[in-house]
């Protein structure tokens, strides 16, 4: 049964995903089954917490969640959490890209055999999707996803682990009086 008014803003990876009934690691629940659609409604550092369809809550690192396709980030939604040139990326990934291609080349033509092949092509990681003015591209160094517009890059997804504890807010607020707390 679908909670009224549900709509997922992310659905969970396709390896499926750990959850906690806390931002703690100490403090494990079901884990949640691949490409679950959810509904990210509230992040503490590298924690997120989850609602499904059924009202079920959980809390999941929320840097592994795939975003439900939307509109892009843009320019006039505001500065983008982080700037960076998004042309060196571009360049690792083409160079990556031509590397295992000229694998692929030397395979198909009988100049590799399998075992080689693999050897060569072990621990390439490259994604790429370009949509108009738009593209995602994996950054295999950062281990992370990012949203380029042409001119800057903000990190998307990532696949590192979450830290161990949410990073700390605001101490509680405390009333003071004139004779102390």
């Amino acid at each position: 049964m679908t909670s009224p008014g549900f709509r997922p803003t992310h659905v969970v990876p396709g390896h499926g995903m750990s959850a906690w009934e806390a931002p703690d690691p100490a403090r494990p629940t079901v884990p949640l089954d691949a490409f679950l659609p959810v509904q990210l409604v509230e992040r503490r550092g590298d924690w997120g917490r989850v609602l499904c369809a059924n009202g079920w809550s959980a809390w999941v690192d929320g840097r592994r969640l795939v975003a439900v396709p939307q509109d892009p980030p843009t320019a006039d939604a505001g500065p983008l959490a982080r700037t960076a040139d998004p042309r060196p990326l571009l360049a690792r990934a083409e160079r990556a890209l031509s590397g295992y291609r000229a694998s692929v080349e030397h395979l198909a033509t009988g100049g590799l055999d399998g075992e080689t092949f693999h050897a060569r092509t072990q621990g390439v990681r490259l994604g790429v999707v370009v949509d108009g003015e738009s593209v995602w591209l994996y950054d295999a160094e950062q281990e992370r996803w990012v949203y380029a517009d042409g001119a800057r890059l903000s990190t998307y997804a990532t696949d590192a682990e979450p830290r161990a504890k949410a990073e700390p807010g605001h101490a509680p607020t405390q009333v003071v009086t004139p004779d102390g707390p």
